[in-house]
């Protein structure tokens, strides 16, 4: 006798079958929408993904469709893997050798070539790896669930740290400034201004009396300022750090000093970095996949099985037919032509937009809308962990504003022989001066610049580097895109156009992060699934 559970489930399907049998399958297809089995038009924006299944089809009596998917990124090997399950027959076009596409991890043996320039040869250590694309995830990524459900092991990513340091050189700082010193200072000072405006009466129209001494009692903690006899004044604490650290019997320790004034802490203009912090997609705790971000389009590659997908095939036509697509591309030096019912375009816009098709003049602008970024990267591999043993910085990024930008410390490997420390992530202007660099000549800059964080250890006991200038990566041509809005051509491109879908984070409202490449491969397949139940 069946369980409960499994009479609830077949009552279910043979209720289906009744509705797809009597109105169709678009009436089948709302009734599982308004039971949460798939998601209806009003639901659409509320109603969690629901993966697909083969049972989708056996309820309809039909086949699945066949699908040609552009692009072998997060994006696309997303919806070759969600259509997989329903049993579509997909086949990807890769046109790198490999997959991922942005997400790109480099490990010594691997050779990268960019366009116009001399191709690098990486030589990086045992176990050391760069990721030269994303290298973080959020807890509420999309991207954690696909961790979970594909098995790729995570470790903790210190995007934020304490011991790290901020460099603002136009403003007139001569030494960098560790973040807990900067942040000490910035909140100081402001809670002393703060208080001292309620004290004197300047929001009494806000805030009741018990309001201000709460308030007053929260900028005294918060700021660690002084009290009211004081002026509430901030004069400094140990959460500036230590020259000596406390330590047994009579050693207390021995707080940084002297106090800048508020007029430098504010001139030095280290409080805007503070903000990054709080960012949605920033905040700590954020994670890594174990041994280099490539870990996910992998494991996708492994789950799509790689028959499926077909490297080093470069798109050259893409035709929408009557009751399909056709899509031509070159392989091996051969001219080969696919059909199938329907097409999910992954690449980016702007290469798509070099692409012959006859998909209609106004798919042409709105594939131009979007707008490249520069972003550039440098893997610097040392041999000794200095910045751990002589600076006490295990993991987090240093904020400067000199051109290398940022200075990222590793998050794993802790208290090794060896590691890597990411040199520069920089962006616009600043990724385009070191892009027109050979890599020599980045390595170079880079090093000079670091110098003045580090002094003369940055520059020594380097023994492999690797840099990647993303506007001049072949089939790519940028880190990422924006849209001057998200207006009509957003609209039009997250529409299926004939028998073409598009997708990509350029889709999606976290450009640049691989949940937006998941979310909108989870759309494209939603919308497709949708498409071929109802037709």
């Amino acid at each position: 006798m069946p369980r409960p559970a499994e009479s609830e489930a077949y009552s279910r399907r043979g209720f289906l079958t009744m509705i797809g049998a009597t109105g169709g399958a678009g009436a089948m297809f709302a009734t599982m929408g308004a039971l949460g089995l798939a998601p209806g038009a009003e639901a659409a924006t509320r109603v969690p993904f629901q993966p697909l299944c083969p049972a989708d089809f056996h309820l309809t009596g039909r086949a699945a469709a066949s699908v040609v998917i552009l692009g072998a990124g997060v994006a696309g090997l997303t919806a070759a893997y969600e259509l997989g399950k329903a049993g579509y027959a997909c086949t990807v076009l890769e046109a790198q050798d490999r997959v991922g596409g942005r997400n790109r991890t480099l490990r010594g043996g691997d050779r990268l070539e960019e366009m116009g320039g001399a191709a690098q040869p990486v030589r990086f250590g045992k176990d050391v790896y760069f990721n030269a694309g994303p290298a973080r995830i959020a807890q509420w990524m999309t991207t954690m669930d696909y961790c979970r459900e594909l098995g790729v092991p995570l470790e903790v990513f210190t995007n934020s740290n304490a011991e790290a340091y901020i460099y603002n050189e136009s403003a007139g700082m001569t030494a960098p400034v560790r973040w807990r010193t900067a942040k000490a200072d910035v909140y100081g000072y402001v809670s002393e201004l703060l208080a001292k405006a309620t004290d004197a009466g300047a929001l009494d129209q806000r805030l009741t009396t018990t309001d201000k001494e709460r308030l007053l009692s929260f900028l005294s903690d918060f700021g660690a300022i002084g009290g009211r006899t004081d002026g509430f004044a901030y004069k400094g604490t140990g959460r500036r750090g230590y020259t000596v650290d406390p330590g047994a019997g009579d050693v207390e320790g021995v707080p940084l000093g002297p106090v800048p004034s508020l007029s430098q802490v504010f001139a030095s203009g280290v409080g805007r970095s503070l903000s990054f912090e709080f960012g949605y997609s920033q905040a700590m705790l954020m994670f890594q996949p174990v041994g280099g971000m490539d870990a996910i389009p992998r494991a996708l590659a492994k789950a799509v099985g790689h028959g499926v997908i077909r490297t080093g095939a470069e798109v050259t036509r893409i035709t929408n037919l009557q009751d399909g697509v056709e899509i031509r591309y070159t392989r091996d030096g051969r001219a080969k032509v696919i059909e199938a019912d329907y097409c999910v375009a992954s690449l980016p816009p702007h290469v798509l937009a070099r692409i012959p098709h006859n998909l209609g003049a106004d798919v042409q602008a709105a594939l131009g809308t979007p707008v490249p970024a520069s972003s550039g990267k440098l893997g610097l591999e040392y041999g000794n962990r200095w910045w751990e043993n002589d600076e006490g910085i295990y993991g987090g990024i240093t904020n400067t504003d000199l051109d290398l930008s940022t200075i990222w410390y590793p998050s794993h490997g802790y208290h090794g022989r060896r590691g890597l420390v990411v040199g520069y992530y920089n962006f616009g202007a600043n990724a385009d001066a070191y892009a027109a660099l050979t890599h020599a000549e980045r390595l170079k800059r880079a090093l000079d610049q670091g110098a003045e964080i580090h002094g003369p250890r940055y520059r020594a006991d380097v023994v492999a580097s690797a840099s990647i200038a993303w506007r001049r990566q072949r089939h790519i041509e940028g880190a990422w895109i924006g849209w001057p809005s998200r207006g009509a051509a957003y609209a039009l491109l997250n529409r299926p156009q004939g028998r073409v879908h598009f997708s990509g984070d350029w889709l999606s409202h976290e450009i640049a992060w691989q949940h937006g490449a998941f979310e909108s491969a989870r759309k494209v397949v939603t919308d497709l699934h949708r498409r071929v139940l109802t037709a």
